[in-house]
Parts: C-alpha cells; sequence; structure tokens
C-alpha cells in the first residue's frame, strides 16, 4: 500500500489532537516510496526503499503506467523483472499537496521530513511555495 495514506495520516493527526495541541505537531512527511515484490507475504516480503524521482525512472524504464490511488492521494504502479512482479509506492506533488493541506486544515505547527537525503526538487518548490520555513 501507499507509504503514507492520507487517510490512515488523517487518523493519526485526529487522534494526536486528543492528546496534544496542534501548535505542538509536526506532520512526519516521507520523501521515499517502496518498491515490493510480488506476490506479498507478511513477514516475508521486502521492499526496497526509492526516492521519488527514482521511481519516476523505473516506472519509465519498465513502459509501467503510473496510476493514482484516490483513496490514499499516493501514486503507485506495476511491472515485472526478471519474471518478478512489482508493486511501487511513491510520493509525488499531489500526494505531498495532500499532506500539506492536513497540515493547514487541523493548524499543526509544521512538518519534518523521513529520509531527506533523496533529492526531490518539485517537493521543495510546493513547501517553500506554501509555508514559511524556518531554518
Amino acid at each position: 500500500m501507499a507509504v503514507a495514506p492520507i487517510h490512515q495520516v488523517r487518523k493519526v493527526v485526529e487522534y494526536a489532537l486528543t492528546e496534544i495541541p496542534a501548535a505542538k505537531i509536526d506532520l512526519g512527511i516521507p520523501n521515499y516510496g517502496y518498491d515490493w515484490p510480488l506476490p506479498y507475504e507478511r513477514g516475508v516480503t521486502q521492499a526496497v526503499t526509492i526516492g521519488n524521482v527514482q521511481a519516476v525512472r523505473i516506472a519509465v524504464e519498465q513502459g509501467a503506467e503510473i496510476m493514482f490511488d484516490d483513496l490514499a492521494e499516493s501514486p503507485y504502479f506495476n511491472y515485472t523483472s526478471g519474471g518478478i512482479a512489482h508493486e511501487v509506492w511513491f510520493e509525488d506533488v499531489r500526494s505531498l499537496q495532500a499532506k500539506f493541506n492536513l497540515i493547514k486544515e487541523y493548524g499543526l505547527r509544521g512538518c519534518g521530513y523521513w529520509q531527506i537525503m533523496k533529492w526531490f526538487r518539485a517537493n521543495w518548490v510546493l513547501l517553500h511555495n506554501q509555508f514559511y520555513i524556518m531554518k
């Protein structure tokens, strides 16, 4: 499934707000994706962590169509390589915008990133256009 499906993130935010003031909450933003070999077997199957740009490169190289899950508000695609089926979930500006909208909707303090070392320029442009960035 998606790295951070928005409907699940919303549930976590709503719970957090019952225990913590919004002004003290930073939303965690994933800056990566997962490439899952299929079939998935809980506790056995391991995904490869990839960058968002890398995910798009894989889709292009494999001729895969990138689709968008409306419930999770997240992009994904499928491909087969070496006889192994794969499902890839990652973040793009649409999924990031959904998370940024939660920050605004609930008046959260801001956000922080998981895996800042994978460069995804579109994220930083989107972030800069919507928020004051504290250094």
